[in-house]
C-alpha cells in the first residue's frame, strides 16, 4: 500500500524555515541605500535586470521583491533600507510570496498593515 503525504504543508513549513533563517534581528540593521543606482549579485539575481535605479518606484519595488525572496541575511542587511521598506509594504507585501510575507510579518509586527 502506498502512503500519501500531504506535500503543500511541509514545503511551507520548509519555505518558512528557509526565510526565518535569514531575518535580520531588528529592522534598524536593514542599512541599505535610499537612492542611487544598485547592482544585486548573481547569488541574488542570476538572469535579467541586475542594476536597480531606487529612484524609480517601479524598479526599487523590483529590487525589494527580489531581495526579500532570494537574498542571504546579509543581502538583506545591506541592499534593503528600514525607512523605504515600511513605505514599501502595504503594496510590496501583496506582491510577494507567502511564506515570506508570514515570516517577516511575525518577527516584525510593525510591518502589519
Amino acid at each position: 500500500m502506498d502512503t500519501v503525504y500531504d506535500d503543500s504543508s511541509s514545503i511551507a513549513s520548509l519555505l518558512r524555515a528557509r526565510y526565518g533563517s535569514r531575518l535580520p534581528s531588528g529592522l534598524d540593521e536593514l542599512t541599505g541605500p535610499e537612492h542611487g543606482m544598485v547592482e544585486l549579485p548573481l547569488h541574488i539575481v542570476w538572469s535579467g535586470l541586475r542594476i536597480f535605479d531606487l529612484d524609480l518606484p517601479r524598479q526599487r519595488m523590483s529590487l525589494y521583491r527580489t531581495v526579500l525572496a532570494e537574498g542571504l541575511r546579509d543581502d538583506l542587511c545591506g541592499f534593503l533600507n528600514r525607512d523605504i521598506l515600511l513605505d514599501l509594504w502595504p503594496v510590496l507585501h501583496k506582491l510577494i510570496g507567502r511564506a515570506v510575507k508570514e515570516v517577516w510579518e511575525e518577527a516584525f509586527p510593525e510591518l502589519c498593515p
